[in-house]
C-alpha cells in the first residue's frame, strides 16, 4: 500500500512538473527586432515591466529591421517591433501581420567627428549635409544591414544630386548566409564603407575611424552618456523632417501562420500602447536625457 501510494505520489510530481514547464513554454513570446531597442537599452526596461504585468516573457531577436521583418514573414517568430514604416506598412498589406500599431518615435541625427572635416555642423537638411560629405570625400559608416536606419540612409541618399550604383553584399545572420541589395554613391570606395553590423558597432566604428555616420538618437544617447568608455562622436545635424523614426509594433497573422502565438502578441500589442506601457517608454531615460517619445498616447 505505501509503495503503491509513493508511486502515485512519484507520478504526480512528475506530471506537475511537465506541466508546469509546458505553461511556462506557453507564456513565452517570441520577438524579432531592430537592435536599437536591445542597444539603446529600452529592452532591458520595457520587458520586465511587461512580464510583471502579464505573466509573459519575451524572447528577443535583435537585428536589422529587413531581417526581423523576414522573420515574422518565415512564420520564425509571434510579433516584431521595427522601426522602418513603409516596410511595415507592406508586411501588413501582404498579410503577414494582423496590423501595425504605433508605439514610439525619436529620430535620426547624424554624427561625426568634433573637427567635422566636411562642414555640416548646424546643417538642419539632410539632404545638403549628405552632399557636402559625398563632395568632401570624408569617411561615412553605413550599418549596411537592410536595417531601418540602413533604410533611412538610403532613402536620404537617393533625394540628394550624387549619382548612385547598385552594391550588393553577404551578411551571415544566425548563421544563415543572407544577400543585401542596395545602392550607395558612385565613386566612393575611398570613403563610403558599408559593414553589415548593427547601431552599437557601427557607432563605435564610426568613432574608431573619426567617420560620420547616420544613427537613431536612443542608440546614440546610451552610447555617448550611458557607456564608458563614451564615443565621442557630436550630433552635427539633426531636426530634419526627413530624419522622423517611427517605431511599429505587428503581431504575425495567424491565418497565415496557425502555429504562432497570436494571443501573445496581441497581449503585447495591446500592452505597449496602453497607458502603463506608454509611461514606461516615456520615462526611460540616459543621464536624465529621454530616448524614446510614445505615440499611442499623447
Amino acid at each position: 500500500m505505501k509503495r503503491s501510494l509513493v508511486g502515485l505520489i512519484a507520478v504526480y510530481l512528475l506530471f506537475s512538473s511537465f506541466l508546469g514547464s509546458a505553461m511556462a513554454e506557453d507564456k513565452v513570446l517570441t520577438m524579432s527586432t531592430t537592435t536599437s531597442t536591445e542597444s539603446s537599452g529600452l529592452l532591458d526596461v520595457l520587458l520586465p515591466e511587461f512580464k510583471k504585468d502579464t505573466g509573459i516573457a519575451v524572447k528577443v531577436l535583435a537585428k536589422g529591421t529587413g531581417a526581423a521583418i523576414k522573420d515574422g514573414m518565415d512564420g520564425n517568430v509571434d510579433v516584431v517591433f521595427v522601426h522602418a514604416i513603409k516596410k511595415e506598412n507592406e508586411f501588413v498589406e501582404a498579410g503577414f501581420g494582423t496590423k501595425r500599431y504605433a508605439v514610439m518615435h525619436n529620430d535620426f541625427v547624424l554624427l561625426g567627428p568634433a573637427d567635422d572635416p566636411a562642414g555640416i555642423k548646424g546643417i538642419n537638411n539632410s539632404i545638403v549635409a549628405f552632399e557636402k560629405i559625398a563632395t568632401a570625400k570624408a569617411p561615412f559608416i553605413s550599418r549596411g544591414d537592410d536595417s531601418g536606419t540602413h533604410t533611412k540612409e538610403q532613402s536620404v541618399w537617393a533625394k540628394t544630386k550624387i549619382p548612385q550604383v547598385a552594391d550588393s553584399r553577404k551578411l551571415v545572420l544566425e548563421g544563415k548566409e543572407i544577400e543585401v541589395t542596395s545602392k550607395k554613391p558612385a565613386d566612393s570606395e575611398s570613403w563610403y564603407f558599408s559593414i553589415g553590423q548593427g547601431m552599437g558597432k557601427t557607432l563605435t566604428f564610426a568613432d574608431e575611424k573619426r567617420a560620420y555616420t547616420l544613427a537613431d538618437r536612443g542608440t546614440y544617447i546610451a552610447y555617448k552618456y550611458g557607456k564608458t568608455p563614451a564615443v565621442e562622436l557630436e550630433v552635427l545635424c539633426e531636426g530634419d523632417n526627413d530624419l522622423a523614426n517611427p517605431y511599429g509594433v505587428i503581431p504575425v497573422n495567424p491565418k497565415k501562420f496557425p502555429h504562432v502565438k497570436y494571443d501573445l502578441a496581441q497581449q503585447f500589442a495591446d500592452w505597449l500602447i496602453s497607458a502603463r506601457g506608454q509611461d514606461v517608454i516615456a520615462n526611460f531615460k540616459v543621464e536624465g536625457k529621454q530616448l524614446f517619445f510614445p505615440d499611442a498616447i499623447k
